[in-house]
């Protein structure tokens, strides 16, 4: 789980829509506390392995799912993942 991938929300609302998704998806994935260096409105987020982020942003834009973000730790910093390249 070190090298996950976090996605990041403003609202409790939309991480608990997403984790019922990424279940129905059958996706690999662990709700768990937002880093405190990743400025959300919500204190939770969802960590999933990079194998599956073009699925992962498949399913933001078809479910039309609001997040505030997907980040990378690289050195010990989160660094946002820009979603257009995907």
């Amino acid at each position: 789980m070190e090298d996950w991938l976090v996605m990041a929300f403003d609202s409790t609302q939309q991480a608990l829509r997403s984790e019922t998704l990424m279940e129905y998806l059958e996706f690999e994935f662990d709700l768990f506390p937002t880093p405190k260096s990743i400025t959300a409105g919500c204190a939770l987020s969802i960590q999933f392995p990079p194998e599956l982020l073009e699925r992962v942003v498949h399913m933001i834009r078809e479910e039309k799912v609001e997040i505030r973000g997907i980040y990378k730790l690289e050195d010990e910093v989160y660094q946002e993942i820009q979603l257009e390249e995907v």
